[in-house]
């Protein structure tokens, strides 16, 4: 690059919102809504989608993972291609994708194509996902104007992920088929808004080529990483072919490692990792994320096979955590302007790993006011406050030119922390797993996975803690940088 780049920290400039700026806000947002609504809307249709289709539990499981897997073993290399190929290019290509998945598998007739259409829809969220990330915060300048925007969008996730346990308890009486149509139409009609109001962007110049070998090993090994871990609990923790494939991803790491640090234009810049605040967002979307799958998990299997309710009493249970949240969309980016990221980080991890633990009271009749409503607005509340704070700590202070890869690297950590510990939580409950499956036997074996999730909590919470010891003062940083060696060179860490 022959212009100089420059990372300012100043206060943003005042931007009207506009009707323009809040439907493209709005688009980003029906996809973000649409990855959270599948992946809540299928669990609930299993056991109707195997009776149908005549699949086994082992095979049954895939309907779920194949879009973990697509979704989670891609997000790298997709949030590199948007900075690449142009964000609005690359989020419009994969949400029509989406719609096209959609509407196969919810037409088709075998356990493989649904499979398979499964996969495809994961694999265009994790373009997607980093793609619209980008996309605001390149629109919105740093500051309040992308604190408000950045938390209206991430609250869709948690609002589509409550809708969708309702919406599939709905849809799920009349047929299966019906939750996996369902975004079809709406990917559809977000994509041709999209097409209208979405900025033009322009792609990476001079990036130095494609970093071909980069892209193999970092997407092999997120691949690897999370099918070894979906298939850990089926396999064995400590069988041969878990530690091998372990093993395999250790060593393809240790390469990708490599590669980069040598490669003119790498799919991660190792050195944004140098930077303590985009550590522990990483870090903190990983336990965050990894905590509350875990928890929403058990506690569906608790309402659902020991209290004996249906699956829309179950959803409408969770229902407050999610209301809470979508309420608080438009509040919450004035809280983080005012009190820092890193506060509400440890205070929203705080209400989390109390609510966690206040649920552990549960037993064969509880009172849904005095035990469960508590906990879930705990969950709730310390939702609201600590996905907004870790996307905004995660982008703040990143150049234009990585925002897709910074974001792709903040929602692989959100989708290998929800598969790594939501199977080390199973694993738990697995292990301690009753012979005689009484009601209160299987009760007492959810309790060991429950506490497994309170302390994943807690060791977020802990890690949250280091960014209090002390506020970094904001700089402005101009690096005049001619040479494509240096156009990639490390920048100066930026503050929480």
């Amino acid at each position: 690059m022959t212009s100089p780049l420059t990372t300012s920290t100043a206060p943003s400039p005042a931007v009207r919102w506009t009707p323009r700026l809040w439907g493209t806000l709005l688009v980003l947002c029906a996809a973000m809504f649409l990855d959270a609504l599948d992946v809540s809307m299928v669990g609930v249709a299993l056991p109707s989608i195997g009776a149908d289709l005549g699949l086994s539990t082992s095979t049954l499981q895939w309907v779920v993972s194949g879009y973990i897997l697509g979704y989670g073993g891609l997000l790298l290399l997709g949030g590199r291609t948007a900075d690449l190929l142009g964000r609005r290019q690359v989020f419009l290509v994969a949400l029509g994708v989406f719609a096209l998945a959609s509407l196969l598998g919810g037409l088709v007739d075998s356990g493989p194509l649904l499979i398979a259409s499964r996969f495809v829809k994961g694999l265009s969220a994790a373009f997607t996902a980093p793609a619209g990330l980008s996309i605001i915060t390149t629109t919105f300048p740093e500051g309040p104007l992308r604190n408000r925007a950045l938390s209206i969008y991430t609250t869709c996730a948690a609002a589509g992920y409550s809708m969708g346990l309702v919406f599939s308890g709905l849809l799920t009486e009349a047929s299966w088929r019906f939750t996996m149509l369902l975004p079809a139409p709406v990917a559809l009609l977000a994509l041709l808004v999209g097409m209208k109001l979405l900025p033009r962007s322009e792609r990476e110049r001079d990036h130095g080529g494609y970093d071909i070998p980069g892209a193999v090993l970092g997407t092999a090994s997120m691949l690897l990483l999370v099918f070894t871990v979906v298939e850990a609990p089926e396999t064995g923790w400590a069988s041969a072919r878990t530690l091998l494939s372990f093993a395999a991803v250790a060593v393809m790491l240790v390469a990708f490692v490599l590669v980069e640090r040598r490669s003119p234009s790498p799919l991660i810049r190792l050195g944004v990792l140098r930077s303590g605040p985009q550590v522990r967002a990483q870090l903190g979307a990983l336990t965050f994320v990894g905590s509350y799958t875990g928890f929403q998990f058990l506690v569906t299997l608790y309402m659902q096979q020991v209290l004996g309710w249906s699956a829309l009493h179950t959803a409408l249970a969770f229902l407050p955590a999610g209301a809470l949240v979508a309420l608080s969309a438009t509040k919450v980016g004035a809280v983080i302007d005012r009190f820092g990221t890193a506060r509400l980080i440890v205070l929203g991890f705080v209400l989390l790993a109390a609510g966690y633990v206040l649920f552990l009271r549960v037993d064969l009749h509880p009172v849904y006011a005095a035990v469960i409503l508590p906990t879930m607005l705990l969950v709730g509340s310390g939702f609201a406050l600590t996905f907004p704070s870790l996307n905004v700590q995660a982008t703040n202070g990143v150049d234009e030119h990585e925002q897709g890869m910074v974001s792709g690297l903040l929602n692989t950590s959100v989708q290998v922390g929800g598969a790594l510990f939501l199977a080390v939580v199973t694993a738990v409950v697995t292990a301690h797993a009753p012979e005689k499956a009484t009601p209160q036997a299987v009760l007492d074996s959810y309790r060991p996975g429950l506490v497994v999730v309170a302390v994943i909590a807690v060791v977020g919470l802990l890690l949250s803690l280091s960014g209090l010891r002390r506020p970094r003062p904001r700089r402005s940083v101009v690096v005049a940088k001619s040479t494509v060696k240096e156009a990639v060179a490390d920048r100066v860490p930026v503050r929480d």
